[in-house]
């Protein structure tokens, strides 16, 4: 009977603590003021500017690619294609964050999934502009293998 008791007391246990980790887990909200899963596709972006104090970069405008596949799920892959440097790929998710009764453009990038990026937006069914604020992204300015952080400014079709 002690056996059986102590087996009994093992499962509940074990079952308390697996319940809690799963209360734990985040759950990422896709409905805002549209839904994440509107933004599946390939996209291409018309304007891709990186800025920190006097440098600006439009890696657009300077005959690089931009593009963007999002999945319903709001995860996506970002390739960058400067026209005088490879080209690189990010990833991450994008959802809503809920704050004071309003939500937030949100960006969680795979390279550092603890922390996300507030972007402002618009999107109108074709076409969606994210802007970043100091900090939300990086670029290597001057091509030197080290990225710097700076404010980025997207404009992206439907494609």
């Amino acid at each position: 009977m002690k056996l059986f008791r102590s087996l009994l007391m093992i499962v509940v246990i074990s079952l308390s603590i697996s319940c809690s980790q799963e209360d734990m887990e985040e759950v990422l909200v896709k409905e805002g003021p549209f839904k994440i899963i509107e933004l599946a596709g390939n996209w291409e972006a018309t304007k891709a500017q990186y800025s920190m104090s006097s440098l600006s970069v439009d890696v657009v405008e300077n005959g690089g690619t931009v593009s963007m596949s999002v999945q319903t799920n709001g995860r996506f892959t970002l390739t960058v294609d400067p026209i005088d440097r490879e080209g690189y790929t990010v990833s991450g998710e994008m959802f809503w964050e809920e704050w004071q009764q309003t939500f937030r453009f949100a960006i969680r990038w795979d390279k550092s999934p603890e922390v996300y990026e507030i972007y402002a937006h618009t999107y109108d069914g074709g076409t969606l502009s994210l802007n970043g604020g100091e900090g939300s992204g990086e670029y290597d300015f001057n091509n030197d293998g080290d990225f710097e952080e700076c404010t980025v400014h997207f404009i992206f079709s439907l494609s």
